[in-house]
C-alpha cells in the first residue's frame, strides 16, 4: 500500500485565497478554505493554515510538503504564497520540510478537468488554462488531458485577449475543441467569444494543488525552501516616469502623423 503524506498546499494567486490539508490521494480526507484573497491573503493565511491542522489533529512538524501555487498570477499574491511556504517549511522542524512549486495555471486546468469528470463529462483532448493578467492581457498555457492526466503543449505566456485565437490555432491540433477555462473569459467576454472551444468558468485552488502533488513529489518536483521561488511570466508591471512620458510622446507623435 502507497506511503500516504501529509500535505498543505497554498494558492493565493488570484483574488480567491485557498488553502487545503490531505494526502491528495482519491478518498483521502480533506480539510480546506476558500475566501477572500488579494490584499487580505497576507494577514489571513497563517490563522488559517493553523487553525486547518488543528482541525486534522496535524502538528506542523508532521508536514510531509508545503505545496503552493507559483504562478504566474497577482505578483502579490504570488510572493505571499511563496513566503509563506518558505517561513512554514523552515519552521516546521531543524531539518526543513520539502516545498513544492506548482504552475497556477496547472492547478487552474486541473480544477476544470477535476469539475469536467465530476459532472459526468467525458474530458476533453486538451484544457487551455485562461487567466486574466490585467492590462488587457491574459496568462495562458495548452494542456493535452488524457487519462494519464495533463501536459502543457507550451509554456505559460502572455497574450493579448485578440490574438488568443491565432495562437491556440499554432499550438492545437488541426480541429480540436479545447476546454477554455479561467476567469479571463469573464473579463474580457467579447473578445473571446469567438476562440473555439467550451468555454467554463475556473480558478486554480488549492484542493487541485492537493490532487496535482503526489506525482509532482514522485518526479522529484520538491525543492528545499531555500530554493523555492514565484514564476511571474510578467517581470515588469511598473514603469518609470520616463518610460511613461516617453511611451506618451511616441504615442503622440504616432496620432499626428
Amino acid at each position: 500500500m502507497p506511503e500516504t503524506k501529509r500535505l498543505l498546499a497554498i494558492e493565493t494567486s488570484t483574488d480567491t485565497l485557498s488553502v487545503a490539508l490531505g494526502s491528495g490521494t482519491p478518498g483521502g480526507a480533506l480539510w480546506q478554505h476558500s475566501g477572500p484573497g488579494a490584499a487580505q491573503a497576507s494577514a489571513t493565511l497563517l490563522p488559517l493554515v493553523r487553525d486547518l491542522l488543528d482541525q486534522a489533529g496535524w502538528p506542523l512538524a508532521s508536514l510531509d510538503a508545503v505545496v503552493f501555487g507559483r504562478g504566474p498570477g497577482s505578483f502579490t499574491g504570488l510572493r505571499t504564497a511563496c513566503a509563506v511556504a518558505q517561513g512554514l517549511a523552515f519552521g516546521a522542524r531543524a531539518e526543513g520540510v520539502p516545498v513544492l512549486p506548482v504552475d497556477t495555471l496547472l492547478a487552474l486546468a486541473e480544477e476544470a478537468r477535476h469539475a469536467h469528470q465530476q459532472i459526468g463529462e467525458s474530458l476533453p483532448g486538451a484544457i487551455v488554462a485562461l487567466l486574466d493578467a490585467r492590462m488587457n492581457e491574459l496568462y495562458v498555457t495548452p494542456y493535452a488531458c488524457d487519462a494519464e492526466g495533463l501536459r502543457a503543449l507550451a509554456p505559460a505566456r502572455l497574450c493579448a485577449p485578440a490574438d488568443l485565437a491565432a495562437y491556440l490555432d499554432g499550438v492545437l491540433p488541426a480541429g480540436a475543441s479545447p476546454l477554455l477555462a479561467g476567469n479571463a473569459l469573464q473579463a474580457y467576454p467579447q473578445l473571446l467569444a469567438n476562440v473555439r472551444g467550451v468555454h467554463a468558468h475556473a480558478l486554480p485552488t488549492a484542493s487541485a494543488l492537493l490532487r496535482l502533488a503526489p506525482r509532482l513529489l514522485a518526479s522529484g518536483a520538491a525543492l528545499a525552501a531555500r530554493d523555492a521561488l514565484p514564476l511571474y511570466v510578467r517581470d515588469k508591471v511598473a514603469r518609470t516616469t520616463a518610460e511613461r512620458e516617453g511611451l506618451r510622446t511616441a504615442a503622440a507623435t504616432e496620432a499626428g502623423s
